[in-house]
């Protein structure tokens, strides 16, 4: 009897243990069959695929026409499939990282389903899209609040005229001459660098390029090339102004993006083979975490005071610029800051065609402080991506909130980049970000 009550736990333990092999073994199928369906999708919608560093053996085997009907009823049907599956691993997962694995490929799909919708030309409108497609709902401001922050920006701007007209004034002060915008560039990076390599060690051999482009929507943006390797281009189209260059270059590279993509791929992709993390989706959950993260990461890399000094000291006289008017310039961006909302508002408005181009951009150069190039680029922008903009504003407030609330404050800065450093590392759940 007692050989018995012995060996029932151990039998126990093996029964757990070849119960967990084998939902890992489902589980690893449906991550490739995951990764099957969002190259599908982006051999259709080219927007659909930001990277993908996987095995070419999960690439479709048939190459898509302009000819070829969007198969939106079997992609639609196929991701319902593989979600039912996925549930039921989630339900009955004795593991709990393949629980929370399944959950997170689950909600990708939800992403997935609304973008094959949307492609199809079937909308939602602008908060129901963005809870589908990046899993939450922005808060909503009337324009009481941004003329509150137009006010403040009225007492501390010199000169008369419209706030907007004033605060382009001061910033043409500020704009990069083109022939330095390649070093001061560089060199903001550099230094974005170094700041995230007191903290973080990285793959030995990452690199990125740095191109400049133009005719684009957006301002910067990285491209990941699997292998560490980032091709960040940068948008000459509009003005680039001196704190651009941190914001761009940190926002892109260090600590966004380039660091973002690299710590997935190794920790998650290569450490622990899960091959759903070789595809990034653009129009998912993930793009909440990225965008968030990558411009909470500015001020992780350039706390306080610390950015205003590095642009003064360095990338001002690089510049060639003067650093007369550059506090004022940069209390005026501060609050700035709080009116980003307002892109939420305009596209909020252009989605449910209650906004008109014309009023759009009105609103863009009134509340956003926008010139005439930068309002058209921002419209460009939200026709071709949608929802997307509030990744950029309410993404970053949750990053920073989740970090505060669990101890990331001001005041303790390792413990910023220690949790900073953990969100870029694992499959995060938005929800997980919104204060209960």
């Amino acid at each position: 009897m007692k050989k018995l009550f012995f060996l029932l736990p151990v039998l126990f333990v093996l029964s757990c243990s070849k119960q967990a092999e084998n939902e890992n073994k489902k589980l690893n199928l449906l991550a490739c069959e995951y990764v099957r369906l969002g190259l599908t999708i982006g051999q259709y919608d080219t927007d659909f695929v930001d990277a993908y560093y996987g095995p070419d053996s999960l690439k479709p085997k048939d190459s898509v026409t302009t000819d070829d009907e969007f198969p939106k009823d079997s992609l639609l049907a196929s991701i319902n499939v593989l979600m039912n599956e996925l549930k039921d691993v989630s339900r009955n997962a004795v593991v709990d990282s393949n629980r929370l694995r399944a959950n997170w490929m689950y909600k990708q799909l939800i992403a997935f389903g609304e973008r094959i919708r949307i492609y199809s030309g079937d909308y939602l409108p602008f908060d129901q899209e963005s809870k589908q497609l990046f899993g939450v709902v922005a808060p909503s401001y009337p324009d009481e609040y941004f003329d509150q922050q137009i006010d403040l920006l009225d007492s501390i701007l010199p000169g008369s005229g419209s706030v907007s007209n004033r605060f382009q004034r001061l910033e043409k002060k500020f704009i990069i001459p083109e022939d330095k915008l390649d070093v001061v560039m560089k060199t903001a990076i550099a230094e974005a660098r170094k700041r995230t390599l007191a903290h973080y060690k990285l793959p030995s051999n990452e690199s990125f390029k740095l191109e400049f482009v133009n005719d684009k929507p957006w301002s910067g943006y990285n491209w990941y090339k699997g292998n560490y390797q980032s091709l960040i281009q940068i948008n000459t189209d509009i003005k680039i102004f001196i704190d651009r260059a941190i914001d761009v270059g940190s926002h892109e590279s260090y600590p966004g993006h380039h660091v973002y993509n690299m710590l997935l791929e190794k920790n998650l992709y290569h450490d622990k083979g899960w091959v759903e993390m070789s595809l990034y989706p653009l129009f998912s959950p993930q793009s909440l975490i990225a965008e968030g993260s990558a411009n909470y990461g500015i001020e992780l890399a350039f706390p306080g005071k610390e950015k205003v000094h590095f642009v003064k000291t360095k990338l001002l006289p690089l510049a060639g610029l003067d650093t007369a008017d550059a506090d004022l310039y940069f209390r005026a961006l501060e609050i700035k800051g709080k009116l980003n909302y307002a892109r939420n508002e305009v596209a909020r408005g252009m989605l449910a065609d209650s906004l008109s181009d014309y009023k759009a951009l009105l609103k863009l150069k009134k509340y956003c402080l926008m010139n005439d190039e930068t309002a058209n680029k921002s419209v460009s922008f939200i026709k071709k991506y949608r929802s997307y903009v509030i990744n950029y504003n309410y993404g970053q407030d949750l990053i920073r909130g989740y970090i505060e609330r669990n101890g990331g404050t001001p005041q303790n800065q390792q413990k910023r980049w220690e949790l900073f450093g953990q969100l870029l590392s694992h499959q995060v759940d938005p929800d997980d970000l919104v204060k209960k």
